[in-house]
């Protein structure tokens, strides 16, 4: 698939600058592709958070559930903010007069803070769901969770559990069927996107990817040292490793591949307890992805840039909070990052097919997404097992093997 899309994503923009604007009319196939994403995305993320939630034991859902929550809001608004800042200062998407879309302006979406924070939460989910306001569906979500999780304890009840399981399971394998699509669906959007704007666009995408490695380098220098500091170890060390499982999520650019060599090298080699990286390494999966915080906040003002919109504080407010929220229920198959621009593109007022614009360059972001969400999983177990009292310091400094070498001898 991913030679695939490299192959489509060259042929589509070769096909644009030779045939030009008459081929205009492929876009619709792009944008089917793009209808067919959008089509899952309410319940996928739904279903996501809801089972993640809801296979925690209620007495995790306190002390421990709510450092675990904290701690992936804060990391993940983090890395939104440093995407902001980053975008600010190399300016992606400055200098090019881009008009992809029919309406006679793009306004951003005017609101008061206060309305912002009430509209946090719903009053119809049904409602919601319709309108695909995805802020409110996860907080729905989060609650449906909490009481999921309360009712199987308490009752011992886990067929819902289990239905929810097992429908996240084929909705799933919805979205991996869409993505079999994706190869043509990205040949027509580029196509269009090169053949009616031209090579110019290529200039900002590689700013935007620079953008990318930068505020990944930065977002795990800042992690790794901080998470040092507060366990006691050396930041070089601990570096040391996460390295595994970086270099496995940046080949794979899969979050759900990475799991397995993630468990293990945090039992394995950082010391984490197992069931500390049990319970916080899988639901990072679902609710903390700072990779893909890092990468919609970016996009967003790449493309606002673009249309040239003017950026209030509120504006940067609601980027901040979307990028943070549209990480919760993360798809963890091939074009997740897309699956998320589709869901907080509309609600910032963007047009939604400028997810073409950076759908050509989507597995290589992915690749520096990837390892941000992988890395800081395993570094946030760690800080839990610290609090917790379950980070083993010799398996850390090695002194576990050493043990047992003698042992044997």
């Amino acid at each position: 698939m991913t030679t695939m899309i490299m192959i489509a994503m060259v042929l589509g923009i070769v096909s644009g600058i030779v045939v030009g604007p008459a081929i205009g009319n492929i876009r619709a196939i792009g944008d089917i592709f793009l209808r067919l994403i959008q089509m899952t995305v309410v319940i996928l993320v739904m279903g996501a958070v809801i089972e993640a939630v809801g296979q925690i034991a209620p007495k995790d859902l306190g002390k421990l559930g709510g450092k675990i929550f904290s701690l992936f809001m804060i990391s993940t608004v983090i890395s939104a903010i440093i995407g902001i800042i980053l975008a600010e200062i190399i300016q992606p998407g400055a200098g090019i007069d881009v008009k992809l879309t029919s309406a006679t302006d793009i306004v951003a979406p005017q609101q008061t803070i206060y309305e912002m924070v009430v509209n946090f939460f719903p009053k119809n989910i049904i409602e919601a769901m319709t309108a695909g306001n995805m802020i409110q569906c996860i907080v729905f979500s989060l609650l449906f969770g909490m009481a999921l999780s309360l009712y199987s304890h308490n009752t011992n009840d886990k067929r819902i559990l289990d239905s929810i399981k097992t429908f996240n399971i084929i909705i799933l394998g919805v979205v991996k069927l869409v993505m079999k699509m994706a190869p043509l669906g990205i040949f027509a959007l580029l196509a269009w996107v090169t053949g009616t704007i031209g090579l110019q666009v290529m200039v900002p995408l590689m700013k935007f990817l620079i953008c990318m490695a930068v505020g990944t380098v930065i977002i795990l220098f800042l992690f790794i040292t901080l998470t040092a500091m507060y366990a006691k170890v050396s930041p070089l060390k601990l570096a040391g490793k996460v390295w595994r499982m970086g270099v496995v999520a940046f080949t794979t650019t899969s979050s759900a591949i990475s799991l397995p060599v993630k468990m293990e090298d945090s039992e394995q080699k950082i010391g984490v307890s197992k069931r500390i990286s049990q319970l916080v390494n899988p639901l990072g999966m679902a609710l903390n992805s700072n990779g893909l915080s890092l990468f919609l906040a970016i996009s967003c003002i790449t493309l606002a840039q673009f249309y040239h919109l003017e950026m209030s504080l509120v504006f940067l407010i609601q980027i901040i909070v979307l990028s943070t929220l549209a990480t919760l229920g993360t798809v963890v198959v091939p074009g997740g990052g897309l699956v998320a621009l589709a869901i907080v593109l509309p609600s910032m007022g963007l047009p939604l097919e400028s997810i073409a614009l950076l759908a050509g360059i989507d597995w290589f972001s992915g690749m520096f997404r990837t390892v941000l969400n992988v890395v800081d999983d395993a570094l946030i177990a760690l800080i839990i097992a610290v609090g917790e009292d379950e980070f083993d310091r010799d398996i850390f400094d090695g002194k576990s093997a050493d043990i047992a070498l003698n042992s044997g001898n």
